[in-house]
């Protein structure tokens, strides 16, 4: 199944629909940006994984979730700076014959993220 994600707006009580997404592959303390995509009405990636379980590789990696810009065009006054602009989620890849979830909950103030199933 490879490598997935979900936003849920906690402000709103929907998907993050239209949220941009920054997936890097971060190894040897890099960074290098592998795709960006928007998310779906759903609050998912497009036309599946953002890795495929062929593409999964063992190391390290990283999603940017552009929260602000997300919450901005939703008509959101947030200060200037925001408290949070850019949520990086920094995680590893063990076991490339497992399933790895990567959600995130969301609002222009607070978010929480698990490993999911």
């Amino acid at each position: 199944m490879g490598l997935s994600t979900h936003v849920l707006d906690t402000m709103n009580g929907c998907p993050a629909a239209g949220m941009t997404v920054d997936f890097y592959d971060t190894a040897d303390g890099g960074a290098r940006l592998l795709r960006s995509f928007q998310l779906n009405a759903d609050g998912r990636t497009e036309g599946g994984p953002v890795l495929d379980t062929q593409a999964l590789r063992r190391g390290t990696y990283r999603l940017v979730f552009h929260v602000a810009a997300y919450f901005r065009a939703r008509g959101v006054e947030l200060p200037d700076p925001p408290f949070l602009d850019r949520v990086a989620l920094d995680f590893g890849i063990a076991d490339t014959a497992s399933h790895y979830h990567v959600p995130l909950l969301a609002s222009p103030w607070s978010c929480s993220t698990y490993r999911g199933s």
